[in-house]
């Protein structure tokens, strides 16, 4: 058995946690970092396959030291132009180097006609209503699943019947489809997929190789009323990453080293809201939207805050080209940050979304959801149709594909006949009801598992788990957007310069 003291950076061995059923497990960890207080040796781990939130820095007798796996000796290897290379020392980089291998692609063609869908009833029985989408192609999506997406040589058909088994399904039937890969980039001319294009005033984070970036350098931050752990590496000033607990303005988000010193700062502080203009408020809860170029200061600091819990982005401290869109809950004492999204005031990829975060003392109460709706919203008075950036951190994905599930769930089962006719809708017009971006659409019903293949035939299937599950989700759905409270204005970019 080895003793603590070979214990070194690079090391794996099982390390004791404690799960969220409260039960003690062994997963296998990293050492990140070895350091001495006292004579006393912690460790950082990161416990692989778990999310780096969960890092922490852990005593020698929570390791088990029967089963380390020493790293391996650097090795030399000669390279094109004859200089030495090293092996990486994380076994993580290499396969993080082979993820990013992207293979080619056929580019699908738009889309140049709709056809609409049928719905009529059967045994007097149907109480949903579906939809589709004309010419469609096969493809496999980025989360693994197969998606039909718009093709414009495809024709298609779709009726929706009920079976004996209450089921109601979608008939379709396509002449081709093709395979194809779209992760979020864009095609080159020759069909191959780019990567993904680094915009947003988080983009992806390129840095998992520094070992600095892949630690928490943040012990605790106090805003306002909550004291907060962070999850992730932040780059604030590193004579404040020492302190025990950072203090920050909860209203203008500027950072001290100590309670005097922000008790100070807030006698100078005249902000009780963030900076810009208060574009909706109902009851308690009121949208600002600031300019990243007006008010940079709050806009980095913000970003700065983002970070903590934010793991696949890195920040930017050009917020010129960017939109910020706070919501706050209003009291006594003033209008107290809850989460933020942003956006490129000019997106080519129709992103309505650069960024989003709830604060971790707001989430699990629907204000995630809000954040998403208030941002389709604003897609709606812009007229146009949106998706969020990828990628998207694990908990946004959760939030948007609820948020779309039901969204889209809501339309359909909301559609009624008219004049005894059938009721009648595409994949097009779901799209322009909700903003929600076609393929966002199209991936939606395929997550649900509403599109099978059946006999020759693709069947789009409302099940009544999934009608009733959606039907207890939207009860417990308080919180939504009133667009009768939104003030809000488009501006056309493109036509001011500089912003």
């Amino acid at each position: 058995m080895a003793e603590v003291e070979e214990v070194t950076e690079g090391c794996r061995l099982p390390v004791l946690r404690r799960n969220q059923d409260n039960e003690d497990e062994w997963p296998l960890a990293e050492i990140l970092s070895v350091k001495d207080i006292s004579g006393r040796k912690l460790f950082y781990v990161h416990y692989i396959d778990f999310n780096k939130r969960l890092d922490e820095w852990v005593t020698h007798d929570r390791l088990d030291l029967k089963k380390i796996q020493f790293p391996k000796k650097e090795a030399k290897t000669p390279t094109k132009n004859g200089l030495p290379g090293s092996r990486p020392s994380s076994p993580e980089r290499d396969v993080k180097r082979k993820v990013e291998v992207v293979s080619p692609a056929t580019p699908i063609p738009a889309p140049t006609e709709t056809t609409q869908a049928s719905v009529f009833p059967q045994n007097g029985s149907a109480r949903r209503a579906v939809a589709a989408q004309p010419g469609r192609k096969r493809k496999s999506n980025c989360l693994g699943t197969d998606e039909v997406s718009a093709g414009a040589s495809d024709s298609a058909h779709l009726l929706c019947q009920v079976s004996r088994a209450g089921r109601k399904q979608l008939f379709f039937g396509c002449e081709k489809y093709l395979p194809a890969c779209e992760q979020d980039s864009q095609d080159s001319s020759d069909g191959i997929p780019s990567a993904p294009r680094m915009t947003g005033s988080l983009v992806s984070d390129r840095s998992h190789d520094d070992i600095i970036t892949r630690m928490k350098n943040i012990e605790c931050i106090e805003l306002g009323r909550h004291r907060l752990k962070p999850w992730y590496f932040s780059p604030y000033p590193q004579e404040l990453t020492t302190l025990p607990v950072l203090y920050l303005c909860e209203f203008c988000l500027k950072y001290v080293k100590s309670l005097k010193c922000l008790q100070r700062h807030l006698t100078k502080c005249d902000l009780r809201h963030p900076p810009g203009n208060e574009i909706y408020r109902k009851g308690t809860i009121s949208f600002f939207e600031i300019d990243g170029r007006k008010n940079k200061s709050y806009s980095q600091n913000l970003c700065l805050l983002a970070k903590c819990f934010l793991d696949h982005k890195t920040l930017y401290y050009d917020t010129d080209p960017f939109l910020f869109y706070v919501m706050t809950e209003y009291d006594s004492k003033g209008f107290h940050i809850v989460g933020y999204f942003s956006k490129e005031k000019e997106s080519t990829e129709d992103y309505n979304v650069a960024c989003i975060l709830t604060l971790p003392p707001y989430q699990r109460r629907g204000y995630g959801k809000l954040l998403i709706e208030f941002s389709y919203e604003l897609s709606k008075v812009e007229g146009k149709t949106g998706t969020p950036e990828k990628p998207l951190s694990d908990l946004g994905l959760l939030s948007y594909r609820s948020y779309w599930s039901q969204t889209i769930l809501e339309i359909l089962m909301n559609l009624k006949s008219e004049n005894g006719e059938r009721p009648q809708i595409t994949i097009n017009e779901i799209s322009e009801i909700t903003s929600i971006k076609k393929e966002d659409v199209i991936s939606t019903l395929q997550y649900l598992n509403l599109i099978n293949y059946y006999k020759g035939q693709y069947i789009l299937t409302l099940s009544e788990d999934i009608v009733d599950g959606h039907e207890r989700a939207m009860l417990k759905r308080i919180l939504r957007i009133d667009s009768k409270c939104l003030h809000f204005t488009p501006k056309d970019w493109s036509k001011r310069g500089k912003w």
